[in-house]
């Protein structure tokens, strides 16, 4: 009874180490896609409202005619800033997502190798008592 006891314990603080690195890896790449995310919201909103107060001053078609080009590359850029974040944050959690797969392999083969290993040594443990 105390070996069964012994196993489970072992298995189990297996199993809760495997979490807890799995929400550790989890934990940190969510920190880095929302950190990614926020620095792209912040420098947006930075050029859309220097480029609102540029637009302020505006006061006939002329001006307005000089700004709009402007305007559209910071559009532009605000997108493709945005877009570079995604992916980026995208690329992060793939990266994630592959240590926590290799994470939950090495705990798959450690426990086939826990398994086998008992397997084993109760085989010979009954061939001895068989003779």
């Amino acid at each position: 009874m105390y070996q069964f006891n012994d196993q489970f314990s072992k298995a189990t603080s297996q199993f809760a180490e495997a979490a807890a690195s799995v929400n550790r890896l989890a934990l940190e790449n969510a920190e880095k896609a929302f950190g990614l995310q926020l620095a792209a919201i912040s420098e947006n909103l930075n050029a859309s409202f220097a480029f609102a107060g540029e637009l302020i001053d505006v006061r006939d078609a002329e001006d307005l005619k000089a700004v709009w080009p402007k305007g559209i590359q910071i559009a532009r850029a605000n997108a493709e800033r945005s877009f570079g974040a995604a992916q980026e944050a995208f690329a992060g959690t793939l990266k994630t997502n592959e240590a926590i797969g290799s994470l939950a392999k090495n705990q798959f083969e450690q426990a086939g190798a826990q398994v086998k290993a008992e397997v084993e040594k109760a085989t010979k443990a009954a061939s001895k008592t068989a003779k």
